[in-house]
């Protein structure tokens, strides 16, 4: 038995027919000689049985509160229905990239079976190219980008043959009672005040140094750095109430040609994906409804784990960055999202160590489910000015091929959350020398996300163009 921290218990709280709180994948992979779809299909769920040890989030399930009155807690499950967590799916002809994303927003669209283990896959076949693909989804309450990451390690393998896996015990079905369930949530309640009042000093001496001077004793730089970050956004035509129906869309570019734009602009390579989503976001805005005069605000994850955690679980916070869109010049607007995103990492690494990812939730269930009922229900979605106009994320993925029942990975899109007034996430996964960009819809809100990853490659051949020093190493 595990308890939910704050963060994981949110997303759950949070999570409507509207506004899924999962997260996920789609992949792509090259069969071997000789293995047809229906052989894959078969190796694919007995490796993932082999597996279960080593990724012990997925046996685990919800066992709620009585009354729910604080956060669930994760048991053991001992019965995995192998033909719901891993299903078979086929695309109709000609079984192009384009059916291929569809599908992944429909099935991106379902909420997860609370009853059961919060993830599944779908082995898709009937591509026009003879590839399989595989889309996984799992929910944002069990990990976020960088425990993924981790996941990824345990299901696939650096190598065609499978590895040796360790032999261990198969999970043993928990069914705690209602007073342990009682108790157990009072523990953790009980363990997060001792933590909360521990941390007060830390948190006041942070704040302290984030308004005043920095450690160095240099002042915050006027204009240019965290101060153009924290202002709302113009309200566009991502900035809805939204439904429950998915879009998807993905662009894969080239590492080393990213690295290189880095380089000859004295930037971050994540400064280099927030300039291509901009780019991107002002080709669409100018068809939606015209690139308005204030430029665009994205909220971004920053992890908050540190190096060696290997905990399954959500350890990030939220920032806000601004995109510059107003800025019509692509070199230019690299240069202020570079500033802007660099005065959001230095806060980050300043409060990195006070920011809590867990707290007390006795009746945390209650508040949150009521306050999302009432926010879709309000009109204040539409009144508002949006504090986000999107969500951008960047996460380190593995650098070196994959493999899946002996078949190599070729392609790795990541598929992420959407919510009421943001009806965009760009959620961005380096993989084997690609970058690959997922593109998550509203569909309300971007009818074809398609739209989106072609006006991404635009911009990066735009950027390309005026840099003549980037050169591929």
């Amino acid at each position: 038995m595990k308890s939910l921290s704050g963060v994981d218990g949110a997303f759950l709280h949070l999570e409507t027919a509207q506004t899924p709180m999962h997260v996920g994948s789609l992949h792509l992979f090259e069969l071997p000689d000789g293995v047809t779809p229906t052989d894959f299909l078969a190796e694919v769920r007995r490796q993932m049985r082999r597996r279960l040890r080593l990724a012990p989030v997925l046996t685990r399930k919800l066992a709620p509160m009585p009354l729910q009155f604080a956060n669930p807690v994760w048991v053991e499950d001992d019965a995995i229905d192998w033909r719901y967590h891993v299903q078979h799916l086929s695309l109709e002809a000609p079984g192009t990239q384009a059916q291929l994303e569809a599908l992944a927003g429909r099935l991106h669209s379902e909420l997860l079976d609370r009853r059961r283990p919060l993830w599944r896959m779908a082995v898709i076949d009937g591509l026009a190219s003879d590839q399989v693909a595989y889309y996984f989804q799992i929910h944002h309450a069990v990990l976020d980008g960088q425990a993924g990451v981790l996941l990824s390690q345990a299901l696939f393998d650096t190598t065609p043959a499978p590895r040796p896996l360790p032999r261990g015990k198969a999970a043993q079905a928990e069914h705690p009672g209602t007073l342990a369930l009682a108790a157990a949530a009072l523990r953790h309640d009980a363990a997060q005040y001792v933590k909360l009042l521990r941390h007060l000093p830390d948190v006041a001496r942070t704040l302290a140094g984030l308004i005043g001077p920095s450690p160095g004793g240099k002042a915050p730089p006027k204009g240019g750095g965290l101060g153009q970050n924290f202002s709302v956004g113009p309200k566009t035509a991502l900035n809805v109430p939204i439904s429950g129906e998915r879009g998807f869309a993905t662009v894969s570019l080239p590492l080393v040609a990213l690295k290189a734009l880095a380089e000859a602009h004295e930037a971050k390579l994540n400064d280099i994906v927030l300039a291509l989503c901009g780019g991107a976001l002002r080709r669409w805005l100018a068809a939606h409804g015209g690139v308005p005069d204030r430029p665009l605000i994205a909220t971004m994850p920053i992890s908050l784990r540190e190096g060696g955690n290997t905990d399954f679980s959500v350890q990030a916070t939220l920032s806000l960055v601004n995109l510059n869109t107003h800025i019509a010049d692509p070199v230019q607007r690299l240069r202020a999202i570079r500033d802007a995103a660099g005065a959001v990492k230095t806060l980050a690494r300043r409060a990195r160590g006070v920011i809590p990812t867990d707290f007390p939730s006795l009746g945390t269930p209650w508040l949150l489910q009521a306050l999302a009922a009432l926010y879709e229900r309000s009109t204040a979605i539409e009144a508002m000015p949006p504090i986000a106009n999107l969500v951008i994320s960047n996460v380190p993925g593995p650098p070196v091929p994959l493999y899946a029942a002996g078949a190599r990975m070729t392609a790795y899109w990541p598929l992420s959350i959407v919510e009421h007034g943001i009806g965009l996430n760009v959620t961005v996964m380096s993989y084997a020398g690609d970058m690959g960009f997922g593109f998550t819809t509203a569909r309300c809100a971007v009818p074809d996300a398609r739209e989106l990853s072609i006006a991404l490659v635009a911009a990066f051949d735009e950027l390309l163009a005026r840099s003549p020093h980037a050169t591929p190493r």
